[in-house]
């Protein structure tokens, strides 16, 4: 009988983790469910992000595998039975990916493409910089779908595109394409089709040639006056989760994410 390699788990796992040299790529790998996110993903991401810093990577490139990077919520695996308790502990591991990213010492790059849907467009947008393919879709779907916004997107969104934009995009889920939101300061840089990892990397490449304290200090100096604002974002979404949780659960009628329809 054949054991297992290595490589063989990792082709199985949701989370790929590759370093080369300096810069360490972490892949959404789901690609049969559009990088959809379930628990075991939130886990292994931050995992694979703080690997990444502990293996002395100077550079972290977010990317997605297959035709989007990440679909949001996999709504069509089964909710597990739980007691709020373990709700709670649940939605505090998904906004794990956000505390891992603002905390690390290295800039984490998105590179992004197809969709990028909730979890998946919040823990883009709390990435340093964000490189997507002009084709690339956002939108948060959460209310249409009876949930709620929990990456501190809720306050991340709100910093840089006012109260107003938030809350309409947040509230409708309409998406948005990439030259919007690089026009409304979401997005780095726009980049033709299937450009948008190459172009990541050379960005990472760029970064780690500069010198790694003065980098490090200078995302915390622009990340340190988000800190406490993120953190009670991140506990005020947790508990508007939890009244979404009592609440039983939410109806989903009528409301069919538009990535479940097509693809950009």
């Amino acid at each position: 009988m054949s054991t297992l390699t290595e490589t063989d788990h990792q082709e199985r796992r949701p989370v790929r983790y590759d370093r080369t040299g300096p810069v360490a790529v972490v892949e959404l790998h789901r690609p049969h469910r559009l990088n959809a996110v379930t628990d075991e993903v939130s886990r292994e991401l931050a995992v694979a992000v703080r690997r990444a810093v502990a293996e002395g990577a100077r550079a972290v490139v977010l990317t997605g595998a297959g035709r989007a990077f990440c679909s949001g919520h996999d709504l069509k695996e089964p909710a597990p039975a739980e007691d709020p308790l373990e709700a709670r502990e649940r939605l505090e591991r998904l906004q794990d990916v956000t505390r891992t990213i603002k905390r690390s010492p290295v800039p984490v790059i998105a590179a992004v493409h197809g969709w990028a849907v909730g979890a998946g467009c919040e823990w883009a947008l709390a990435c340093d910089l964000v490189v997507a393919a002009e084709s690339t879709r956002f939108t948060f779907p959460e209310v249409g779908v009876g949930l709620t916004v929990t990456n501190g997107v809720s306050q991340l969104l709100a910093a840089v595109l006012g109260p107003q934009r938030a809350k309409y995009l947040l509230m409708t889920g309409t998406g948005f394409g990439a030259e919007e939101a690089r026009d409304w300061g979401l997005v780095n840089e726009v980049v033709p089709a299937g450009e948008h990892l190459r172009r990541a990397l050379e960005l990472a490449g760029r970064l780690v040639g500069r010198p790694p304290l003065a980098l490090a200090l200078a995302k915390e100096s622009l990340d340190r006056g988000l800190g406490a604002a993120l953190e009670e974002a991140l506990a005020t979404e947790v508990d508007l989760s939890m009244r979404v949780v009592a609440a039983g659960t939410p109806d989903r009628s009528g409301a069919v994410p538009q990535h479940e329809r097509r693809t950009p």
